[in-house]
């Protein structure tokens, strides 16, 4: 069982938005503030602070975020570049980081993986890290974009390996069912169960099978159809006195499964749902009415938060605004939230 926290702070460290204009609920803070508040640099004439945006945070199409107090990386974003940066931007400490947990195998999620390792692998004090992926790494993912869903239109970069991972001082650790890590105040999902009939994968989302890994002939070598993306997992933590914060990087099996599974395992009220909820374009419309209305009415009580992220997409994101208001928080990139056994507090880059 996962233990429950008396405090959870988080942090956004990449994400395909940068926020800063939007007003946020009270007890969240954008990262133009969050700057401004810690020793900005000043214009030596004009004597005020410096929007040093040199030093801002970026954006990219992918996800990572940092659960600070139990030391754990969820995700790492599409590339090394971005999150260095934003490591930099918001001095984080990564010797203090020592799991990395890696929701699916998707480069915009895995991309970041390797050179978090060689960064953490140069400090002089630091302990031993471990990198938590499921087995069953793809040698290549692609997408056979709409209306057929039958050609190839590109495919993904590699993720790292196992092997390049163990090169860099990781332990890898593969796991595809469900466990509790850091003191058992984390809870990592296996694979999760597929009940709503609305939400059916990844359209389009294809595997290649090479020779080496097929036992039926008719595959070897081919793309396969592979809308279950079966390897995702979500993270959750369980604040006392709030109830379960969900993270879900690209809801691949649907948000509302992920929710259902939470809710049902441990017992307790979804109080936040954070993440990527892969409801963006035109094919997806037909799920972003079901979902939200899942959330808001069937979730009992419904999350006093949803925190979306990534691959949400802006009619999913007007739609979440319309259920929830002000619970619908403008997220993105640099977004720091502290949520506490009594209050919340958030701080947000931007």
């Amino acid at each position: 069982m996962i233990t429950q926290v008396d405090s959870l702070e988080f942090t956004v460290l990449v994400d395909n938005t940068l926020e800063w204009m939007t007003k946020l609920p009270p007890g969240f803070t954008s990262e133009l503030r969050l700057h401004l508040e810690n020793a900005p640099p000043i214009n030596p004439i004009l004597q005020v602070p410096i929007v040093d945006l040199d030093h801002y945070c970026c954006g990219a199409h992918g996800l990572a975020i940092l659960i600070k107090e139990y030391h754990t990386l969820f995700d790492t974003g599409p590339d090394g570049a971005a999150l260095a940066r934003n490591l930099d931007s918001l001095k984080v400490d990564i010797g203090s980081v020592d799991r990395i947990v890696l929701s699916h195998w998707h480069r915009d999620h895995s991309g970041g993986i390797l050179e978090f390792l060689r960064r953490r692998r140069g400090l002089a004090s630091k302990s031993q890290i471990t990198v938590d992926l499921h087995p069953s790494r793809p040698f290549a993912r692609g997408i056979a974009p709409p209306p057929t869903f039958d050609k190839v239109l590109a495919c993904l970069p590699d993720d790292p390996t196992f092997q390049e991972i163990e090169a860099l001082d990781a332990i890898v650790d593969r796991r595809d069912e469900g466990h509790v890590v850091q003191g058992d105040t984390v809870y990592v999902s296996g694979e999760i169960p597929r009940l709503t009939e609305w939400e059916r994968g990844l359209l389009g989302g294809v595997r290649w099978i090479p020779k080496e890994e097929a036992s039926d002939s008719d595959v070897q070598g081919k793309w396969i159809s592979e809308p279950e993306i079966l390897d995702e997992r979500y993270a959750a933590v369980d604040v006392a006195g709030k109830g379960l914060v969900v993270f879900s990087s690209c809801s691949h099996a649907g948000i509302c499964n992920v929710v259902s599974d939470a809710s049902k395992r441990f017992q307790r009220p979804i109080y936040a749902v954070v993440g990527g909820l892969h409801l963006a374009g035109p094919e997806l419309a037909p799920r972003i009415a079901p979902t939200v209305d899942y959330l808001k009415n069937k979730v009992n009580p419904p999350p006093t938060y949803v925190l979306p992220l990534h691959c949400t997409g802006l009619a999913a994101k007007v739609a979440l605004v319309n259920a929830f208001g002000d619970g619908c928080v403008a997220a993105g990139v640099g977004m720091r939230a502290r949520i506490d056994a009594d209050s919340i507090s958030a701080t947000k880059s931007n």
